[in-house]
């Protein structure tokens, strides 16, 4: 079960979207939530200091203070107002240790839940991705674009036999066993081509069923297409709600292993998704 969430809060207030939707999720399973906001102190190189006068570096301490202080107080009134029991943190820190101190938070709680990096605006790659890798707990990447809560309509799991993708449907068990409709989706490819029944996901069904989880098995084939191009597209001709996958690679490779399904993913991805690692 998940019994609670932290949810990373951001400056902006047109970047809301992960904080309402984490508070539908603590809804839907009376789970704690904490939303975290970070305060940041300027990076500047050592060559640098001297030319920056104090009176500068603590002006800007002071407006990221305040546009922190004030994303809590907005997650506040949202969280009073669906009566959660709810938490707050304000974290002061440089650049991008935020991401580090994020991902160490999140180690206590069942799920945490951020913001899609905004192409426009929020840089949020680098917190995203060390949750995922470090925290050793599941993430929820809300879409910068998202307007709904937690719909629970229609699941989508990728699924194509590896340690990454079980870990992520083993996770994201308490949504499976709420939701309406699940699909177990493989994406035929050179991986997946003419494999055995586990890979098919015949095995992975059954297990699934054994926790009251009934799966349709959708075998895509994907010869001309990525397979995120080709998830995103049935996830949207088939009205999903919501994606759970595995992240794959390592931090310290991702800028080489993450340039695949994962990041494409994480760029695109126009509902909420479930990752684990």
């Amino acid at each position: 079960m998940i019994k609670d969430i932290v949810v990373n809060l951001a400056h902006d207030a047109s970047r809301d979207p992960a904080r309402d939707f984490a508070i539908t999720v603590a809804e839907a399973f009376e789970a704690h939530i904490a939303g975290v906001a970070f305060a940041y102190m300027p990076e500047v190189p050592g060559y640098a200091v001297v030319e920056i006068p104090p009176d500068v570096v603590a002006s800007m301490v002071d407006v990221s203070k305040k546009a922190a202080e004030a994303a809590i107080g907005r997650f506040d009134e949202a969280a009073k107002r669906s009566l959660l029991s709810a938490e707050h943190r304000l974290v002061s820190t440089v650049g991008v240790e935020g991401s580090e101190l994020f991902a160490t938070l999140a180690r206590r709680f069942d799920l945490s839940i951020l913001l899609q990096a905004d192409p426009g605006g929020l840089a949020n790659d680098d917190m995203i991705e060390t949750s995922l890798f470090d925290s050793g707990r599941p993430v929820i990447v809300v879409p910068y674009i998202q307007k709904d809560g937690l719909k629970l309509d229609h699941l989508v799991c990728c699924w194509d036999g590896g340690r990454a993708a079980a870990r992520a449907i083993n996770d994201a068990l308490p949504l499976l066993t709420k939701a309406d409709k699940v699909d177990l989706l493989i994406i035929e490819n050179d991986k997946t081509k003419n494999e055995t029944t586990e890979i098919r996901g015949v095995e992975m069904a059954g297990h699934l069923a054994r926790h009251q989880v009934n799966v349709d098995i959708e075998i895509i084939p994907a010869p001309d297409i990525s397979v995120a191009d080709a998830i995103l597209s049935y996830v949207a001709d088939e009205s999903g709600t919501l994606i759970v996958m595995g992240g794959y690679g390592r931090p310290k490779l991702r800028e080489i292993i993450l340039g695949g399904v994962t990041r494409a993913m994480l760029k695109s991805a126009t509902v909420p998704l479930f990752m684990s690692h």
